[in-house]
């Protein structure tokens, strides 16, 4: 159980929540809204952390110094590009048809600061979908509306008990935060 300084998750993500809490680490959530932009020549696995930057700066004024932030975003990558969360129900079945039968990356970058020093850094899951035929994908879309998840999907619901047959990397990192990491760090 961790007992150090107040934390702050700057996210509204009830998957980050839901870890700090199995965590066993008290927190309080502020959040700002931040634009989730980057450079156009940023590497992409350099770009959860530079977002994840920003969500944090953008939160810092509303903390106390000696509080802790944490602050994190997550990127679903296919053939080298960011696949975002789906505008709505055709898109996330688009996504999903993309990513069916294929391996992808998720790549979340994590800001721990703490008296005005950052620690940055990154974790990467490999994830592999099985084929998955089209009512596979419309019933979890329809049932599930991951509308507001990168990729089109959570590992934590139907869709991946059913679809994923294997990762490479940690579980947890595909659903927005690698716990242990920050667990450590902490």
């Amino acid at each position: 159980m961790y007992t150090g300084k107040r934390v702050i998750l700057g996210s509204q993500s009830p998957r980050r929540k839901q870890l700090l809490e199995q965590a066993g680490i008290p927190f309080e959530v502020k959040v700002v809204d931040t634009a989730e932009t980057f450079p156009a020549d940023m590497h992409i696995k350099d770009i959860p952390v530079h977002i994840a930057r920003q969500k944090a700066l953008a939160v810092a004024p509303l903390c106390q110094a000696d509080d802790i932030i944490i602050t994190a975003d997550t990127v679903v990558v296919l053939d080298n590009a960011i696949i975002g969360k789906p505008k709505d129900r055709d898109d996330a079945i688009r996504i999903l048809s993309a990513l069916s039968g294929r391996e992808h990356r998720v790549i979340t970058g994590v800001i721990i600061r703490r008296n005005g020093e950052e620690d940055a850094f990154s974790k990467e899951t490999a994830v592999h979908f099985k084929p998955l035929t089209t009512e596979q994908i419309t019933y979890y879309v329809d049932n599930f509306k991951p509308y507001d998840k990168a990729g089109a999907y959570a590992i934590q619901e139907w869709i991946g008990a059913v679809g994923i047959d294997r990762i490479d990397g940690c579980f947890y990192n595909v659903m927005g935060l690698p716990v242990s990491n920050v667990v450590e760090k902490l």
